[in-house]
C-alpha cells in the first residue's frame, strides 16, 4: 500500500508534468494570473478581516448608543393607583413607534426579568445582565432606569433591554465577502486575458519564426528572409542563429548537391563508357566458347556469363544515372504495353523452368513512353517473381485500362513481402534478409525510375486472392 508521501509526491509529479505539456503561452498567462490570485487572496483577507471587525464594531456601537439616548429619553409618568394600590405609569414615548426604523425591539423589565413594558416585537431576553452580549441572534444592550413616584424616594429600579437583530450586520458582512471574493476571482480573470494577450505578443516573433521554419520545410528554400524582431533580446539572437544555420544548411546543401551532380555524371559517363569494352568482351568470349573445348570452354561459357551479368548491371547503372541527372535520350512515342507485356513473358518462357507464366493483356493500352525503358520495367517485375517464387507456382501479368489510366499488375504465388519492407523493396540495392537469389538489387528501383520517368507509380498492394505478392504500375493512358 503507497504511503500518503508517495501518493502527494506522484500527484504532485503529474501536475508538474501536466504544467510542462502546456502551450509556453498558457504557461505565462497561468502564471501570472496565479500570482495575482495569491496576492489579491491575501489582499482579500486583510481587507475582509478589518471591514467585518470594523463592521461589527460598528454596529456594537450603534446599538449601545441606541440604548444610551433610549435611557436618557425615555420616562414613565405616575399616573394613578389601580383597585389593588399598584401605581400605573404612562411612557413618554411610543416605543414601537421609537424601533420601527432600526427593525429593533426594546423590553423593559424588573430586575427579576419580569416583563414591564417594551415594543411589541421584543421577545424575552431573560434577566437583565450588563455582561451578556447576545441572546438568541440579538444583540442587547442593557440599561437601569429608576422608577419614583412623585414626591417619594425610588419606587422600583426598571431595566431597559435595547437589541438589534445579529443577522443585519452578518448579511453586510457575507456582502462584503462576496464582493471581495468576486473582486479576486476578477482580479484573476483579468490577470488571465492580461497574461495571454501580453503573451501572445510576446510570442508573435516565435511565431513568424516558425512560420518561418514551416516554410523552409515545404518549399526547401533556406534563402527565405528571416523575420528580425525589433528588440535586441533574446529572440532577435535566436533569428540571427536560426538565419546563420540556414545559411550554412544552404552552403552544405549545395556542395552536396554539387558533389552528386558530378557523382551522377561519372557514374552516367562510366557506364556509357563501360559498354564498348564490355560488348567487345562479350564478342571474344562468344567466339572462345564456340571454339574451345573442355574445361576450356566451360571456363569461357562462365566468363561469358559474368559478362553478361556485369552488362546488364552496366545498363541498369546507366538507366538510373541518367534518370537521376534528368537526362532523356529518347523520345516518348506511343506504345502499346500489352504488346510489351507479351515480349516480355516470351522472352521468360524459356527460362522460366517449372514456373507457369500467364498474361492477360488485351491490345489497344496505349501509352506514352520509351519502349526498351518499359520492357525492362516488365522483364524486372516478372524476373523478380521468378526468382522469389519456388518452382511449379504461378505468375500472372495483366494489363487493362481503368479510367484515365492503365494499369500493369504482375502477381505471384510466392511467400509474399512483409509489410514492413513495403516501401524498402524500391530502394536501390536493397535485398531482404536471406536473399541468395543472386541479384543486384536494382531491379525494383529501376522500375520505379521507370514508371516516374513516364509520369506513373508504382505501388505493391494487398494481393487480391490471398497470393504472394503483388505490385501495381499506373501510367497515364496515352489520348
Amino acid at each position: 500500500m503507497a504511503s500518503p508521501v508517495s501518493s502527494t509526491r506522484s500527484a504532485a509529479q503529474a501536475t508538474y508534468s501536466a504544467y510542462k505539456r502546456q502551450p509556453i503561452r498558457w504557461r505565462l498567462a497561468g502564471g501570472s494570473a496565479a500570482l495575482t490570485l495569491v496576492i489579491l487572496l491575501g489582499f482579500a483577507v486583510i481587507v475582509g478581516t478589518l471591514t467585518t471587525r470594523a463592521i461589527y464594531s460598528d454596529f456594537n456601537r450603534q446599538v449601545a448608543s441606541a440604548a444610551d439616548r433610549l435611557e436618557a429619553q425615555l420616562r414613565y409618568d405616575f399616573k394613578q393607583l389601580d383597585p389593588n394600590g399598584n401605581p400605573q405609569y404612562t411612557p413618554n414615548i411610543d416605543l414601537d413607534s421609537y424601533v420601527s426604523s432600526t427593525n429593533a425591539a426594546v423590553r423593559v423589565v424588573y430586575l427579576n426579568g419580569q416583563r414591564f413594558d417594551g415594543s411589541r416585537n421584543a421577545p424575552s431576553f431573560g434577566a437583565p445582565d450588563a455582561s451578556r452580549k447576545e441572546v438568541d441572534g440579538w444583540r442587547v444592550e442593557t440599561r437601569e432606569a429608576p422608577l419614583s413616584r412623585p414626591g417619594t424616594a425610588v419606587y422600583y429600579t426598571l431595566a431597559i433591554q435595547y437589541a438589534r437583530r445579529m443577522s443585519d450586520v452578518r448579511a453586510t458582512a457575507n456582502r462584503v465577502k462576496v464582493f471581495l471574493g468576486l473582486g479576486v476571482l476578477g482580479g484573476a480573470g483579468l490577470a488571465l486575458l492580461a497574461g495571454l494577450a501580453t503573451a501572445r505578443r510576446a510570442m508573435e516573433p516565435i511565431a513568424e519564426l516558425t512560420a518561418t521554419a514551416r516554410e523552409v520545410e515545404r518549399t526547401g528554400d533556406a534563402t527565405v528572409a528571416i523575420p528580425r524582431p525589433e528588440a535586441d533580446d533574446e529572440v532577435a539572437e535566436l533569428a540571427t542563429t536560426f538565419e546563420e544555420m540556414l545559411q550554412a544548411l544552404e552552403k552544405e546543401r549545395a556542395e552536396t548537391a554539387l558533389t552528386l551532380e558530378r557523382q551522377r555524371e561519372f557514374v552516367a559517363d562510366a557506364s556509357h563508357e563501360l559498354r564498348t569494352p564490355l560488348t567487345s568482351v562479350l564478342a571474344n568470349l562468344e567466339l572462345l566458347e564456340e571454339t574451345l573445348t573442355g574445361e576450356h570452354k566451360e571456363a569461357a561459357a562462365s566468363a561469358l556469363r559474368s559478362s553478361k551479368r556485369m552488362r546488364r548491371l552496366v545498363a541498369d547503372l546507366l538507366l538510373l544515372a541518367r534518370q537521376d541527372a534528368g537526362r532523356v535520350p529518347i523520345q516518348h512515342r506511343p506504345v502499346d504495353l500489352s504488346e510489351i507485356v507479351a515480349a516480355a513473358a516470351a522472352e521468360l518462357e524459356p527460362v522460366a523452368g517449372d514456373h507457369e507464366i500467364s498474361i492477360t493483356a488485351r491490345p489497344g493500352a496505349w501509352i506514352e513512353g520509351v519502349q526498351d525503358e518499359l520492357h525492362r520495367l516488365v522483364l524486372n517485375l516478372m524476373e523478380n517473381a521468378l526468382r522469389h517464387t519456388d518452382p511449379g507456382t504461378a505468375v500472372e501479368a495483366s494489363v487493362e485500362r481503368q479510367g484515365d489510366q492503365i494499369v500493369l499488375a504482375v502477381e505471384d504465388d510466392g511467400p509474399g513481402i512483409a509489410p514492413e519492407l513495403r516501401e524498402k523493396v524500391f530502394e536501390r540495392f536493397f535485398r531482404a534478409h536471406g536473399d541468395r537469389s543472386g541479384s543486384s538489387g536494382l531491379g525494383l528501383a529501376i522500375v520505379r525510375a521507370v514508371a516516374e520517368s513516364h509520369h506513373g507509380s508504382v505501388s505493391l498492394e494487398p494481393p487480391l486472392d490471398g497470393r504472394g505478392a503483388r505490385f501495381v504500375v499506373r501510367f497515364p493512358a496515352s489520348p
